[in-house]
């Protein structure tokens, strides 16, 4: 059988499985579960998979709710990501329900045709990705070695299959000053809060200097305890974005030095603290994005035209794409939403959700199939990446 007659088996696979995989979504959606507490939502992927005779490996990488799932043997070896965890009180606004089932979907489809082409495929369940966690740990323990390219899928109001993804550190400082009456003895006080606010003043001047691409945003954590008391401790906590390395640790320290300016003018203590590794900027595979969009030709589904830093935001996949091939295209869940919204989690348990879903498990799995069934398409991958590597990035 050649390849249309397999990528039409395919389908047709993913047709019987359709009503299966979204009533998974949906109970994914209901039972929303924050980075590394994914327990329920790891444990019914890890069933699924486990049902179709994937060989499964539990809490990888150190991690309670990370996993591993393999099928077949020998190369390539492609591997599907499947993220698990919501929002805090917005549920599943980012629709990692509809982004993991989609991977989910794509490597059952694949399993059952793998006799036929040969190679593999591995499921990853990377746990956190918003808070930036999974992938790295994952990276680090060497789950993604051996593997010839990473794919998933993400939910959006647009189809894009190639866009950037800025990389992202996470800054928390914290201000120590002396508390005191602050009507009866505020001479003898050291105010943090005010540290910290002048460390947002600081940065709002820096923002005038800095390129179009550049992010920094944060929240007061910590403003002390009651207005009539001196704040003696106060914490913000800081992202900085930028698209490429070399900016992002330039940022990084102004938004340090914007710091310790404010710890001097206000005679606090500073103490830094970075929240989890950085996550590093998307390396594009323009290959393997092309072989993507090969198959939304075969589907007769139209990419929108967007432009690639529009609305960019960052993720742990930005690190996996330094490792190996990576990709990550969006697909519609419907127009005119938007991410991390509740509007956006509830339209992923409609007909429009299950649209989505079902558009992403297949184009995952023709993707994988023509890299598995096309030597020279893997090829250009593999040349593509390695040309990409050339410009070397630090990422410690």
């Amino acid at each position: 059988m050649g390849i249309a007659g397999i990528k039409t088996e395919i389908l047709n696979i993913l047709e019987g499985l359709k009503d299966r995989l979204f009533s998974l979504s949906c109970d994914f959606y209901h039972n929303p579960e924050t980075g590394l507490k994914e327990y329920k939502t790891s444990a019914a992927s890890v069933n699924i998979l486990n049902e179709f005779n994937f060989k499964i490996e539990k809490g990888v990488a150190g991690l309670e709710t990370a996993f591993m799932a393999r099928f077949g043997s020998g190369r390539p070896s492609i591997s599907f990501l499947v993220e698990m965890d919501a929002l805090p009180q917005i549920g599943h606004g980012c629709g990692h329900n509809i982004s993991g089932i989609a991977s989910i979907g794509a490597a059952i489809a694949v399993s059952k045709i793998i006799s036929k082409t040969g190679g593999s495929i591995v499921v990853l369940g990377t746990p956190a990705e918003e808070i930036g966690v999974g992938k790295i740990a994952m990276i680090k323990a060497g789950l993604f070695d051996g593997l010839d390219c990473a794919m998933m899928t993400h939910p959006s109001s647009k189809r894009i299959v190639s866009r950037i993804f800025l990389g992202l550190i996470r800054l928390n400082l914290h201000f120590k000053g002396k508390p005191s009456h602050a009507s009866a003895y505020p001479e003898e006080g050291i105010n943090a809060l005010d540290a910290v606010i002048q460390t947002f003043n600081a940065i709002s001047a820096l923002r005038q200097q800095l390129r179009s691409d550049v992010r920094i945003h944060g929240i007061i954590t910590d403003g002390g305890v009651a207005p009539n008391i001196i704040p003696e401790k106060a914490s913000a906590s800081f992202y900085v974005r930028a698209k490429d390395l070399e900016t992002l640790y330039s940022v990084k320290e102004k938004v340090l030095n914007c710091a310790r300016g404010a710890a001097l003018a206000t005679g606090c203590q500073l103490a830094v603290e970075e929240g989890a590794d950085m996550n590093a900027p998307l390396k594009m595979n323009r290959a393997l994005a092309d072989t993507y969009r090969r198959q939304l030709e075969f589907l007769g589904i139209k990419e929108d035209e967007f432009p690639l830093d529009k609305n960019a935001g960052s993720s742990d996949i930005g690190n996996v794409s330094h490792v190996l091939p990576t990709i990550h295209p969006h697909i519609v869940l419907r127009r005119g939403i938007n991410i991390h919204t509740r509007e956006f989690a509830d339209a992923t348990i409609t007909e429009d959700g299950k649209n989505a879903l079902m558009e992403g498990a297949k184009c995952l799995a023709l993707t994988a199939t023509e890299l598995i069934m096309d030597k020279e398409a893997m090829e250009r991958v593999k040349l593509d990446f390695a040309e990409a590597m050339k410009q070397v990035f630090l990422l410690s």
